[in-house]
């Protein structure tokens, strides 16, 4: 569990990081290019004092309100209306005293920077569209300007806004676009390890089903015997008992080995115990297997028809009377085929109504069992069905060689 706090921390960690460099880049952008455009004016002796002084408070003020609603960009925030005025008031500001002593180079930087600002905070195609309308219009403000005062570089009075609103407009956007593709990243990682881990609880719970539910199914059984036969045969009782100490033992091992992530199931062990368990319990047993066949099976299938083994046996000890039951794994044409199946469903279902299945259709179980193998069979190319034929029970399941 630290460990995937860990990642989860060291995850969020770097997005904070990477959103604090975005807006460093965003609002460094801003900050360098009006510093350096208007600084040299600004320091100008030729200029009027009161303009540059003008000028350059408009302009740091422009710079300081571009980076705080950048800022809330970055945060997901929508712009507040202080912020929004005095970025809009400094930035016309910072336009007009230059525009109006003709100095057409620069007027057009300071507004061009605060709409790609604020065209941040609109839908992606709004936000085109507006840099397209400021495409068009500054430069037309530049031009008629440039015309009115009888500016002799009337190309200049228009090519430099065009210039930069494409300088700022498509960088900024670019930027944030990069920003939000790395949060839903970021999001999409922390969802699948989200799933990840219910996928493994869900094996886990699967997993503890299969071990607890036969062993204490067998447990129960032998405990019913030997106490019927405390009285009568003390011997056999004791016997019992001293089967259920090492079932209980055998339990207490494959959890803790499933806890520790070591445990395996095999199949030959289980059809052997499957074997040895039915008939404990009265039932006799007739088992058709390939060894070379289960040998050969690659680890998971092998794994899976284990537990497929182990959960038919636990539905004919808990829900069938049966009095003979078959094992049988051969060769198919996927791979393997392993059925399973007892002559109790006929039984049963003159009492509780259990089908003999445990888990599936018509079965009075907790819908656990092989639903679960089914789906993990599935999973692999294999496939697992039961069906009920009179007064048999079959689980057959099939698995890719």
């Amino acid at each position: 569990m630290s460990t995937a706090r860990a990642v989860t921390d060291d995850g969020s960690s770097g997005l904070v990081s990477f959103r604090r460099n975005v807006w460093w880049g965003l609002a460094g952008t801003v900050a360098c290019v009006l510093g350096f455009a208007v600084g040299d004016w600004v320091l100008d002796p030729d200029v009027h004092a009161g303009l540059r002084a003008l000028t350059g408070l408009s302009t740091a003020a422009t710079i300081v309100a571009c980076s705080v609603l950048l800022g809330r960009r970055m945060r997901d925030q929508g712009p507040t209306t202080l912020w929004l005025v005095t970025a809009c008031g400094a930035g016309l500001v910072a336009a007009a005293v230059p525009l109006s002593v003709g100095n057409f180079g620069l007027w057009s930087i300071a507004p061009a920077a605060t709409i790609a600002v604020l065209v941040m905070f609109l839908p992606t195609r709004r936000a085109w569209l507006v840099l397209g309308a400021a495409l068009v219009v500054l430069p037309t403000i530049g031009l008629v300007t440039a015309l009115a005062t009888g500016e002799p570089d009337v190309g200049h009075a228009a090519w430099m806004p065009a210039l930069m609103v494409v300088a700022f407009g498509p960088a900024m956007l670019g930027m944030l676009h990069g920003w939000q593709v790395a949060a839903r990243l970021d999001d999409a990682r922390r969802v699948a390890g989200q799933l990840a881990v219910a996928d493994e609880r869900l094996r886990f719970a699967a997993d503890l089903h299969d071990i607890q539910g036969h062993h204490l199914q067998v447990i129960a059984l032998k405990s019913e015997l030997a106490a019927r036969l405390a009285e009568a045969d003390p011997a056999r009782a004791a016997e019992q008992m001293r089967e259920v100490q090492q079932l209980a033992g055998d339990a207490l091992r494959e959890t803790r080995a499933l806890v520790q992530g070591y445990r395996r199931t095999t199949l030959d062990a289980e059809i052997a115990n499957a074997s040895k368990v039915l008939a404990a319990a009265g039932v006799a047993v007739e088992a058709d297997v390939d060894a070379g066949l289960a040998a050969s099976l690659p680890d998971a299938p092998r794994s899976l028809l284990g537990l497929v083994v182990r959960e038919a046996t636990t539905n004919v000890l808990r829900h069938s009377r049966a009095t003979r039951a078959t094992i049988v794994l051969l060769p198919d044409d996927a791979g393997a085929r392993l059925m399973i199946s007892n002559d109790g469903a006929q039984a049963a279902r003159g009492g509780a109504g259990s089908t003999g299945a445990g888990d599936g259709p018509g079965g009075t179980g907790d819908g656990t069992g092989l639903v679960s193998l089914a789906e993990r069979l599935d999973a692999i190319g294999g496939r697992l069905a039961w069906t009920n034929d009179d007064d048999r029970f079959a689980v057959t399941a099939t698995v890719p060689g």
